[in-house]
C-alpha cells in the first residue's frame, strides 16, 4: 500500500513522531491513522519504560506568574543531560507543566506523595457517604475505592487530565516526551502560590 505524504504529515502533527516512524506505522495499519497513533503510542511507552530509573541529575527550575500576578508556580523537572535540558521540546514541556499546575491545582506529583492524613480524611468522608448511600454493605469498599481513585485523578499531578489536551493524562504527556527526547525525565517537585491563600499552620 502506498502511504501519501499528507497521511504522514497528519500523523506527525498528532504524535510529534519522526517521518520514517510515522510511515512505518501507517504501512503496518493499512493507512489507518487512528490505529497508527495507537501503534506509535505503545512504542513510545515501551521505549520510555526502558529509560525510567536512569539517573536524572540535570534539568531546570522554571517559574511562572499568571497574568494579574495572583498565582505563581515554581517547578523542578529533571533529565539526564544538560544537552536535553537546553532543547526547545524540553523547555516547552516544563513551561506547559507550569501552566498546568497554575490551572489545575494539584497537591502532589504522585499519589505516594499525598500526605497520609489527607488520604485518611478523604477515606473517612467516603466511608460515611457509603454508609448513607443505601447500598448493601458488601459494596461499600468498592464505593470507597472508586471515590478515592477520583480524588487522585483530580488532585495528583501525574493523574490529572492535561489542561492543553484533556484526553491525555499528565503521565501520558511525560511518557511521550521521554520517548521523544530519549532520556529519563522526572517532575521532581513543585510549589503553587495563590495570593491571599491561607497559610498552613
Amino acid at each position: 500500500m502506498t502511504i501519501s505524504a499528507d497521511q504522514v504529515k497528519r500523523l506527525r502533527e498528532q504524535t510529534g513522531t519522526g517521518v520514517m516512524q510515522c510511515k512505518k506505522a501507517l504501512e503496518e495499519t493499512g493507512g489507518d491513522i487512528e490505529k497508527a497513533v495507537e501503534v506509535l503510542r505503545k512504542r513510545g511507552e515501551a521505549a520510555a519504560e526502558k529509560k525510567v530509573g536512569r539517573a536524572t541529575g540535570e534539568g531546570v527550575i522554571e517559574s511562572y506568574i499568571h497574568p494579574g500576578s495572583r498565582v505563581g508556580v515554581l517547578v523542578e523537572i529533571n533529565c539526564e543531560t544538560d544537552f536535553v535540558a537546553r532543547t526547545e521540546d524540553y523547555k516547552q514541556f516544563v513551561h506547559d507543566i507550569c501552566l498546568h499546575i497554575a490551572a489545575a491545582l494539584p497537591i502532589a506529583v504522585g499519589r505516594e506523595e499525598v500526605a497520609p492524613e489527607v488520604v485518611a480524611s478523604e477515606k473517612a468522608i467516603y466511608e460515611d457517604q457509603a454508609k448513607t448511600s443505601g447500598k448493601p454493605e458488601q459494596f461499600w469498599p468498592k464505593i470507597i475505592e472508586g471515590r478515592l481513585e477520583k480524588f487522585y485523578e483530580e488532585f495528583v499531578l501525574l493523574e490529572q487530565p492535561f489542561v492543553k489536551d484533556p484526553d491525555k493524562k499528565v503521565r501520558e504527556v511525560l511518557t511521550a516526551v521521554i520517548a521523544k527526547l530519549g532520556e529519563n525525565i522526572i517532575i521532581r517537585r513543585f510549589v503553587r502560590y495563590q495570593l491571599g491563600e491561607e497559610l498552613k499552620k
